[in-house]
């Protein structure tokens, strides 16, 4: 009996050490797959450096321009004794993120580099040539949040100008677009409301990378700089901040954390009326409300919109600074309960139009509701009663051409012709029968001529179909389980992308 017992605890043991070896490994693999990603400053620091060779560097940064061990390039390459760093340029907040928004940052010496650094936020936006004439190359290595109104992007996109009518290099270090790369929402900006929290017809939430914006804002809106992005590795674009290592480092002040990414979009539409945003609160855009608001009741008429992926609750906050400072005011707090089924930009239109309708002689919407929503329609619309159902139904056909539109500057994509020739892969290992490979290929070849004329609707609804197909080629035992995961995942990035 006792050699029994031993015996069996014994082959206990062996199986115990071999499942936690096995959930061990399969950790060490998922910990391999999320380390995969490289930034763009460290592609450049690793394998790139020949562009800054001999060249005198400007840089525009700020908190954000850091590699995964949080090293900030301004340190990195001021450090490097074969890198000659000239000047540092910065955004919004300035170089080291201390001002407030819209606060101007004098020029000063960097008291740590010793370095010159010039403000391209208030009075001069664009780089002058006095501010670049000890400049050969410029680095752009800032963290973007997703967002139409977030300016950096535009202080990009002036500081491109720069370098095209000086005759210098411009390199973009990439990031990711922290809210992912997928959903693209909200109107194009009508031009006659540009401004620097909108300077170009895209949509409030445009689900591209800094990098990608670069190209897109080169081309289409004729800067013709000599324009190099350096490309991350491991980025997907269905990926959000935290499907990531990357520590989340403020962007902004009033950016402390991803999900106060995740609500911008849309809750920085408050920002255009005499409601508080929150600023001044640990949970700036998170927060909302007034000293006249009822919390119980927005928070109540707001959740039984049942707007997908997101729940709201009364609360009440007393803002430090900003509108309402010092002031007790109610409203509510965003609570995001699924970021993929979330639409920022529709459930901030939500809560402008239930504040306005609830308070129509308090709310007030201002021109600057304006510059944020890139139109002067929503407003009337809002004040008219109109649904945001119909808002959201009026501005499709100006989004569904950006869609389109984007699809040439996207650098981390899927294509048709990848789709094809994992099949092609997995029907010479024999996971897809001769029979399933005619069909899904047939399928996919459809599919590839709608991705070449740039028929993004048409891609999307194609897929759509290739996904159902691939359910019967499943049921019916033609591809094995294996197959039918990896192709469905691709099937449904590649639908995403152009949906």
């Amino acid at each position: 009996m006792k050699k029994t017992f031993i015996a069996v605890f014994s082959l206990l043991l062996v199986l115990g050490s071999l499942a936690i070896g096995a959930m061990a490994g399969q950790e060490a693999a998922e910990d391999e797959s999320a380390n995969d990603l490289k930034l763009g400053v460290e592609v450049l620091l690793d394998e790139q450096m020949d562009l800054l060779d001999g060249k005198r560097v400007g840089l525009i940064t700020n908190p954000t321009g850091v590699d995964q061990e949080l090293n900030h390039i301004v340190d990195v390459l001021h450090n490097d004794p074969e890198v000659e760093l000239t000047a540092l340029y910065g955004p919004e907040h300035g170089v080291r993120g201390d001002a407030q928004a819209g606060d101007y940052v004098e020029f000063y010496i960097d008291e740590i580099t010793g370095l010159p650094v010039y403000s391209l936020y208030g009075e001069t936006r664009k780089p002058t040539p006095d501010m670049l004439e000890d400049v050969d190359i410029l680095l752009f290595d800032i963290q973007d949040v997703g967002a139409r109104f977030y300016t950096y992007i535009y202080t990009m996109a002036y500081a491109m100008e720069a370098a095209q009518e000086n005759d210098l290099e411009f390199v973009v270090l990439d990031r990711p677009n922290p809210i992912s790369g997928y959903d693209v929402e909200g109107p194009v900006l009508d031009p006659e409301y540009a401004s620097f929290v909108g300077n170009y017809p895209i949509p409030l939430r445009h689900a591209m990378t800094v990098g990608e914006l670069a190209l897109f804002f080169n081309e289409e809106f004729d800067i013709h700089a000599d324009v190099t992005v350096v490309e991350m590795t491991g980025w997907e674009r269905g990926m959000y901040y935290d499907d990531t290592d990357l520590e989340f480092v403020l962007p902004s002040p009033n950016m402390p954390t991803l999900d106060t990414a995740l609500v911008y979009p849309g809750a920085a539409l408050i920002e255009g009326t005499n409601l508080s945003e929150g600023r001044g609160t640990t949970k700036p855009f998170e927060l909302l409300g007034a000293p006249f608001v009822n919390s119980t009741e927005f928070a109540a008429a707001m959740n039984e919109l049942d707007l997908p992926g997101v729940t709201f609750r009364a609360a009440s906050f007393t803002p430090m600074f900003s509108k309402h400072s010092g002031n007790l005011s109610h409203g509510v707090q965003i609570h995001v309960t699924d970021k993929e089924a979330y639409s920022p930009v529709e459930t901030g239109l939500h809560i402008v139009k239930t504040l306005h309708d609830m308070y129509p002689d308090e709310v007030q919407l201002t021109s600057f509701f304006d510059n944020l929503i890139g139109n002067g329609w929503i407003r009337e619309a809002i004040e008219n009663g109109e649904s945001v159902e119909s808002m959201v139904a009026e501005w499709q056909d100006d989004l569904r051409e950006f869609k389109d539109l984007r699809q040439d500057y996207l650098l981390y994509k899927i294509t048709v012709a990848e789709v094809q020739d994992i099949l092609e892969e997995l029907e010479a290992s024999g996971d897809v029968t001769e029979e399933a490979m005619r069909a899904l290929n047939m399928h996919l070849t459809a599919v590839a001529q709608f991705e070449n004329s740039g028929e993004g609707e048409k891609v999307a609804r194609h897929m759509e179909g290739f996904m159902l197909l691939l359910d019967q080629q499943f049921d019916n035992d033609l591809i094995t389980q294996q197959a039918y995961e990896l192709l469905k995942a691709d099937a449904e990035d590649l639908y995403r992308q152009w949906k």
